[in-house]
């Protein structure tokens, strides 16, 4: 009997010690501050909503402060930090199953749903939570699912208590001109985008059927998504504290990340396909070709470039170029005394509406054959390319006898100058292509020749020109636009 005892002392002790074992290790996983708070309400609604942590630097953060305040409010509040790669210096998380680390970019040694961000993400509601918030105030996130299951909004907004809070704009996308333009909101608090510093609420299905649901700068990419669909957010009356220790408080850490974002914002746009964006204000910024690149489409086949067969017309930043060579080259032959006209498509966007046609991809020009010695440039390309002193190329085209004057050595976006001469009151040339519009017609029409707006200057173009085109293209052509060769897709899509 005795002996039974001390064997029962002895499972009695062992099991008071795994006991005490298992609290103090329970103890040691959970986040700092509830240790020294005690206990917290757990929320009813919590569990329907992932915090999700994309927008931060991983130089300078706050994150672990962020990520511990919502764990004071819910200790299983889930919670998701998303980055491209191992963020360095390592992020201080706890060590808990509600809280992970998602690693967006594919590696050898990670089957793919771990890069994709929806497999960390089981709740029904998702909630972006900046760099820099912090959750001292209970029942904001369930209030921000109670305001987005009563609004006809898709997301939802708490502005963040930091020096940028956010505001509303609205933003109008439009791809076939690869342009965004933001305004002021007519009628916020309901708006297409916003401004500065805020937490987004939004059904985790409505994320992450979006083309790139993270990429970065995370707000710029939301936005754009979701304004092109028609998604409105709205601001709340409600807001998120700052975080106490602030990330990015140095002046090199903000210079960092600043220029970071420029480029991050940079390479964004240019992927989703945005060449201009319009500030609120009206301050442009271009993403797209310039000199010093090349051209933003390649080799045009049957003269439909790449970009009409993808739903868009030619970029801006290509049209902005074809205007300043087109009244570069103007200017030349005007000093020069060459007499020209606007030909072809370019005249039938000048008598359209005054411009390049929204699609076109180049400038034609006629000039008098007998004219070309008068110019100092195309004596030269007579003999070889030409660079002159503003970076312009001029050089006898390939394709034929004419003259072609490109944008820069690197960017070949160009007006062809197609020389023509008169033969018994015809105007004539020795290169015909196979262009329905390249066609004879009588010298009357440039006799005189008139002035005519494009492309922002005045340019000269034949009299009666309404005639020149239906003679060259067809009758009622400049009511009835097409695309340059519908055989192989048509404006209208027929």
């Amino acid at each position: 009997m005795r002996l039974t005892r001390c064997w029962a002392a002895l499972a009695a002790a062992i099991i008071l010690n795994l006991l005490v074992f298992f609290y103090v290790s329970w103890l040691q996983h959970q986040p700092r501050n509830s240790r020294a708070r005690g206990p917290r309400r757990t929320s009813a609604i919590g569990p329907r909503v992932t915090v999700l942590i994309r927008e931060f630097e991983a130089f300078d953060n706050a994150v672990p402060e962020l990520v511990d305040s919502f764990l004071q409010q819910d200790p299983a509040q889930p919670v998701v930090v998303a980055a491209d790669t191992l963020p360095y210096p390592p992020l201080a998380l706890p060590r808990i199953p509600n809280v992970r680390l998602a690693l967006l970019q594919p590696a050898l040694d990670r089957p793919a749903a771990a890069s994709r961000p929806e497999t960390y993400v089981a709740t029904e509601f998702v909630a972006l939570v900046p760099d820099g918030a912090r959750a001292e105030s209970p029942g904001h996130l369930e209030r921000m699912v109670e305001a987005l299951r009563g609004s006809s909004a898709r997301l939802v907004a708490a502005p963040v208590a930091t020096a940028n809070p956010a505001r509303c704009l609205a933003l109008n996308v439009s791809l076939r001109e690869w342009t965004a333009r933001y305004d002021p909101a007519p009628s916020a608090p309901r708006c297409d985008a916003l401004d500065g510093d805020a937490v987004l609420l939004m059904r985790s299905r409505d994320l992450f059927n979006l083309s790139v649901p993270l990429a970065r700068p995370l707000a710029t990419s939301l936005f754009l998504q979701t304004a092109l669909r028609g998604w409105a957010v709205q601001l709340l009356d409600l807001t998120f504290a700052a975080a106490r220790q602030p990330p990015l408080a140095t002046a090199h850490a903000r210079w960092k990340a600043e220029r970071e974002g420029r480029s991050r914002r940079a390479a964004l746009l240019r992927s989703l396909g945005i060449r201009l964006v319009s500030w609120e204000g009206g301050r442009l910024e271009w993403f797209g070709c310039s000199k010093e690149s090349a051209r933003c489409f390649g080799t045009v086949a049957g003269d439909t470039p790449a970009y009409l067969y993808e739903g868009r017309w030619t970029p801006p930043c290509c049209l902005r170029a074809l205007r300043e060579t087109a009244r570069y080259v103007v200017g030349v032959l005007e000093a020069a005394g060459v007499r020209y006209w606007l030909e072809g498509g370019s005249l039938l966007g000048a008598a359209r509406h005054g411009d390049i046609i929204p699609w076109d991809y180049d400038v034609d020009l006629g000039i008098y054959l007998e004219n070309v010695g008068n110019c100092e440039q195309l004596r030269g390309a007579e003999a070889g390319s030409v660079v002159d002193e503003r970076g312009f190329v001029w050089e006898k085209a390939v394709e034929g006898d004419f003259f072609r004057v490109q944008y820069s050595e690197n960017n070949h976006l160009h007006v062809d100058l197609w020389p023509f001469y008169p033969r018994n009151g015809v105007m004539t040339k020795d290169t015909w292509l196979d262009h329905r519009q390249d066609v004879e017609f009588p010298e009357h029409f440039l006799q005189p020749l008139v002035p005519l707006p494009f492309a922002g200057f005045m340019a000269q173009a034949p009299n009666n020109y309404r005639r020149f085109l239906e003679l060259k293209f067809g009758p009622g052509v400049i009511e009835n636009p097409e695309y340059p060769n519908p055989a192989l897709l048509s404006l209208t899509g027929g």
